[in-house]
């Protein structure tokens, strides 16, 4: 038996990208501990959280709004893999695979809240 949610391709991906995310940010310098790191953890997990809480609503409009509180905390990761590259706390290469992986999961998103009625 499963929620509805864990059957959602664009939340176990969320999932994913979380688990990831949380690997490098233990690289991060200890001053950012309550910082950078700290708000990008906050908002990838957010991600995965707000579309869980979404899809159990039965309302479609306030379906959409939790879709969309998802999209912002994708972009505020996205910010922060910015900032994290900019200080050398990951390599290029690291900052590219995660780039591709939110924009893809962005889009991902963005046709699943398209697709809500």
């Amino acid at each position: 038996m499963k929620f509805k949610f864990e059957k959602l391709i664009v939340w176990q991906k969320a999932m994913e990208l979380g688990e990831e995310v949380n690997g490098i940010s233990s690289k991060f310098p200890k001053k950012e501990m309550f910082n950078l790191s700290s708000q990008l953890l906050r908002a990838v997990d957010s991600v995965a959280l707000n579309i869980s809480e979404g899809a159990i609503l039965q309302s479609n409009p306030e379906q959409k709004k939790f879709m969309g509180y998802a999209i912002r905390s994708l972009a505020e990761v996205v910010t922060c893999l910015h900032k994290a590259r900019r200080r050398d706390y990951i390599t290029e290469e690291e900052f590219e695979r995660f780039y591709q992986k939110s924009f893809d999961l962005m889009n991902m998103m963005i046709a699943f809240r398209n697709g809500i009625k």
